[in-house]
């Protein structure tokens, strides 16, 4: 994908990039010539993220705010458009666990899993869609989860989050479709993580077992899916819930 020239430049906003997959679809993006702002609830790992991408020779802005902090939140992206005079993508991809299974789960575990994975998506996709709206272009990716495709046992909350995910982007699809604004959810699998980190070898060799590829997948695999998602090239695209799973849901 060729760079944009810095008149060109469209605006990237990437929600927990301060490592993990975040981390991967903001240096991707700022790869492919993107302005990408930086969110995360701290500032110090956000640095080191937009000196890498300086030294590679890319644009990179840092924004720190607790996506659950709704309010905060919202602000924080209208500002980001106020101050940068655009905002033409938008990438949620912050998130929690609090896993538990259903019966011995709180309201506390699952309404705070609530906020962080789906509210906070829906207050950012209402802020970037009035930028977007005057723009007449804008491109929504929300990045979801097999789990919340399949389900999985001791994830009600996330997998819950995560489906919601696919219905708020369909109609977030159908509203803004007239403006030539597309969302899309990308919907990894089990991804080389810190979160997977912690899984034993033998969940690891099983979870593969079920896999059409029988490998994991790596951040840099769901950021191309990302970084064509949010091109100009994807203009037809819009309403999809993506898996990136390496065969996991179809097997």
């Amino acid at each position: 994908m060729a760079s944009e020239t810095s008149e060109q430049r469209r605006v990237a906003v990437v929600t927990g990039a301060s490592r993990g997959i975040g981390k991967a679809i903001a240096t991707r993006l700022a790869a492919d010539g993107r302005h990408v702002v930086l969110v995360s609830r701290s500032a110090g790992p956000l640095s080191e993220v937009r000196s890498e991408i300086e030294q590679a020779g890319g644009v990179a802005s840092i924004q720190a705010v607790d996506v659950g902090d709704l309010e905060a939140f919202a602000s924080a992206i209208e500002s980001i458009a106020s101050e940068l005079g655009r905002l033409d993508i938008l990438v949620n991809n912050a998130g929690i666990t609090r896993d538990n299974l259903s019966l011995r789960m709180t309201n506390d575990e699952f309404m705070e899993v609530i906020r962080v994975n789906l509210a906070s998506v829906f207050v950012a996709c209402r802020a970037a869609a009035r930028p977007m709206m005057r723009q007449k272009f804008g491109r929504i990716v929300n990045i979801g989860s097999t789990s919340g495709v399949v389900g999985n046992a001791g994830q009600a909350n996330y997998a819950a989050a995560k489906s919601g995910l696919s219905g708020l982007t369909k109609s977030l699809a159908r509203e803004l479709g007239g403006k030539a604004i597309t969302a899309n959810v990308i919907a990894p699998g089990f991804i080389e993580t810190d979160m997977t980190s912690v899984l034993g070898d033998e969940i690891k060799s099983r979870v593969m077992e079920g896999m059409a590829l029988r490998r994991l997948g790596r951040p840099e695999d769901i950021a191309a899916a990302v970084a064509y998602v949010s091109s100009d090239e994807a203009g037809f695209l819009t309403g999809q819930v993506i898996s990136v799973d390496g065969g996991l849901t179809m097997c």
